[in-house]
């Protein structure tokens, strides 16, 4: 499997397929190296739209077709960012089906109205088509375990074999079993989708598939020449339940990647709660990182401010801007960039949507560039404290990082600086010495090196 450790990801979350290749080149220009979509497969869609979540339920593998756009809009889209050397990512969705109880009481997927779509468009659906014939059911009930809600989230058994829902009175999303048919069905999309030139895969909901059924699925045949990762959500590293019952067994018996949540959780903990910058030192020692080839590193992901329980989750906007310049500064991982089209309704400073254009800030963009340029040099902390990290990237780059309410003044190696960041109220570098402001961040770059 490849792990680009250069390929800082651009998460377009919810954006139309549409959108993503008008921004093509604008995106490239940014810096970004890849770009996830949200899940390609047919899925809900309506004149009025749909919710983000819906996204996430599938009703069938063999044709894109959902409120993003359909099987011609992907391809348009992957081929115009290959243009401009940027790759795609997709997440994928193979826990479950849709939840379509409220319609039907069967378990044969699509439904019978997607069906009769499939028949009465006969042309237009052909054109769509990934893979397989779209006269027989992609799945039947026999393909979905015994449905019974999950109630003890500690359960590993219970937490990959039971339904997601929203509580007794919700029948939930149907899961999946993972034998034969399943796991052939979802490699040939699998396989379509790379044939398209898809370049990697996020697996939604990893926590909730059985370690059979991911290895089952992801063979060094499918993963080679891809990036895989998992969501794998926990409340920390080591000492964390949580990572012990569904992290820590993934990360053993499987060769992939994952989303770096113990990091995350010492980011967050260090920014928003008081915890020591110091603690950002060296986190993989003391188990609160993945190892530098398995990690993604982000400081929000989709789920944090679209879902009520991780909603305090969410960093300040001068948190969020100076962990960015930690994930984007250190070594290790590969970094994911969030942005949505204001599914949440949360808005920056200025009452605008916080992450709609938050990709194109220009001293994120220079973050990234900081990122492809160190990331052959290692990381070697110079001084950390309480509300402070100061850390070179060989002799090539620093990265320095205030917390704090008051302004800090650091030693420098010896070497002339560019600072990458720009203009920046109160920073200046002087006989040696980095004058920081208040809660801000440096990249500098040695001209002597």
């Amino acid at each position: 499997m490849i792990t680009p450790t250069t390929n800082v990801i651009l998460h377009a979350f919810d954006w139309p397929y549409a959108r993503v290749t008008e921004s093509a080149a604008a995106i490239r220009q940014a810096g970004f190296k890849a770009v996830l979509v949200s899940p390609p497969m047919a899925s809900k869609k309506s004149d009025k739209g749909t919710q983000w979540w819906q996204r996430y339920q599938p009703e069938d593998y063999r044709v894109i077709d959902n409120q993003l756009g359909n099987t011609r809009d992907f391809k348009c889209m992957v081929d115009t960012l290959g243009e401009y050397g940027v790759d795609i990512y997709a997440d994928v969705v193979f826990n479950h089906m849709a939840n379509e109880s409220a319609e039907r009481d069967d378990l044969t997927y699509p439904s019978p109205a997607r069906q009769q779509a499939y028949q009465q468009q006969a042309e237009h659906y052909r054109a769509l088509t990934l893979f397989g014939d779209l006269s027989e059911p992609l799945f039947t009930e026999s393909d979905f375990v015994t449905a019974f809600p999950i109630e003890n989230w500690e359960n590993p058994w219970e937490v990959q074999h039971g339904r997601l829902s929203g509580g007794k009175s919700d029948p939930g999303l149907p899961t999946l079993d993972h034998h034969d048919n399943v796991v052939k069905k979802q490699q040939f999309y699998l396989l379509a989708l790379k044939t398209l030139g898809v370049k990697g895969f996020r697996i939604d909901a990893a926590k909730h598939l059985t370690l059979q059924h991911l290895q089952a699925v992801w063979t060094p045949s499918i993963c080679e020449g891809m990036h895989v990762f998992g969501e794998i959500i926990t409340d920390g590293g080591v000492s964390k339940t949580e990572y012990e019952l569904f992290l820590d067994p993934y990360l053993k018996d499987t060769r992939l990647g994952a989303y770096d949540f113990p990091l995350f959780h010492s980011i967050y903990n260090a920014f928003e709660k008081g915890l020591p910058l110091s603690s950002l030192s060296h986190p993989y020692s003391v188990g609160e990182a993945l190892a530098f080839d398995r990690a993604i590193t982000f400081t929000i992901t989709h789920d944090i401010p679209n879902n009520d329980v991780f909603i305090n989750q969410v960093m300040s906007e001068s948190n969020e801007h100076l962990a960015y310049c930690y994930i984007l500064g250190r070594d290790g991982g590969v970094p994911l960039i969030y942005s949505d089209l204001d599914t949440s309704d949360i808005v920056n400073h200025a009452g605008q949507p916080r992450w709609v254009d938050s990709w194109k800030q220009h001293q994120l963009q220079q973050m990234i560039a900081f990122h492809n340029v160190m990331h052959p040099y290692p990381m070697h902390v110079l001084s950390a404290g309480q509300d402070h990290l100061l850390f070179s990237r060989g002799n090539k780059g620093i990265v320095a990082i205030n917390r704090g309410e008051q302004p800090i003044t650091l030693s420098l190696p010896k070497g002339r600086y560019r600072h990458c960041l720009g203009h920046v109220n109160g920073l200046r570098e002087q006989c040696g010495q980095l004058f920081l402001p208040p809660n801000s961040c440096a990249m500098l770059i040695n001209l002597d090196d």
